[in-house]
């Protein structure tokens, strides 16, 4: 018998399907609830056990694992009588590793106090290759106790693990993250713009790009989405729309001023608007292209 806590997993989408999995493979006994039934078959293939309800999955389980699109389905999962905090035994730990508002991870947190149930928010950066390849960032909010706890099982997922703070802290650090993608994904696509209507070997270019001071994880994971106008969704543009709303609401309750990532923001929207919105980040490109007068 595993010595391992006992792991309930709401939510097996791009990456909650194989951070569950991870979780499998390092010897944890995983029970996972989604909507999708071909979701939940993926996961009892992997040696998991597929769970018919929230409530069903999180009964016995020592940890609970959140890992759904928006702060609507954290509230829709977590309350209500057939939610976690109804069913989840006193004691358990629930990390929410979605991206959400902070306010909803601190709210939620209060809630969770009162039913005997401790809360991390520990929201994640890496897409879904980082989610197959186990080395997604985490970063974490709540208390520290609650994090040494859960630190082997965040070490099953990820390679940079870190504590930001208080709960909340975890996805204002989060929303920082997505900020800084954004604006790097329009910068790379602008260029790649500029560089193709210039006539330079795009491949070429992006190599040596990628080498110097411009070079980052942004380009390295989207330089073949690119090349080959390759924008099936490791994270998708609506998603990263969310994020940018997100960002920017807490920018203005602290008062701190985002002018390009205001900008950054309402071309993600205007994509979005334009049908795209089911697509990866990196199709910021057809944006940049259809303002530069392309058809796409």
């Amino acid at each position: 018998m595993s010595t391992l806590p006992k792991v309930a997993w709401i939510g097996l989408g791009i990456m909650g399907s194989p951070m569950s999995e991870n979780l499998v493979k390092a010897g944890y006994d995983v029970t996972g609830h989604t909507l999708e039934r071909d979701k939940l078959d993926r996961l009892a293939a992997a040696g998991g056990t597929a769970a018919a309800s929230v409530a069903e999955a999180v009964r016995d389980a020592d940890v609970i694992v959140t890992m759904v699109p928006a702060s609507t389905q954290v509230e829709a999962v977590a309350y209500g009588p057939d939610g976690i905090l109804e069913n989840a035994r006193r004691g358990a730990l629930l990390i929410d590793m979605s991206s959400i508002t902070p306010q909803t991870s601190v709210d939620l947190a209060a809630a969770a106090k009162d039913k005997g149930i401790r809360v991390l928010d520990a929201p994640v950066s890496g897409g879904e290759a980082g989610a197959i390849e186990a080395v997604l960032s985490i970063m974490v909010g709540g208390d520290q106790a609650d994090f040494d706890e859960a630190k082997p099982l965040f070490e099953a997922l990820g390679k940079t693990i870190v504590r930001c703070g208080p709960h909340g802290s975890g996805q204002t650090v989060k929303a920082a993250n997505q900020l800084i993608v954004a604006v790097n994904i329009q910068a790379c696509a602008e260029a790649v713009v500029f560089l193709e209507k210039s006539g330079v070997d795009l491949a070429a270019a992006l190599d040596v790009l990628g080498g110097g001071l411009a070079g980052s994880t942004v380009l390295a994971r989207k330089k073949d989405n690119f090349l080959n106008r390759d924008f099936q969704p490791g994270f998708r543009i609506d998603l990263h729309h969310k994020d940018m709303g997100i960002v920017t609401d807490a920018a203005r309750t602290v008062g701190a001023v985002l002018p390009v990532g205001a900008v950054v923001a309402q071309l993600v929207a205007g994509l979005r608007a334009q049908g795209d919105g089911g697509l990866d980040h990196s199709a910021l490109l057809r944006a940049v292209e259809r303002l530069s007068g392309a058809q796409v």
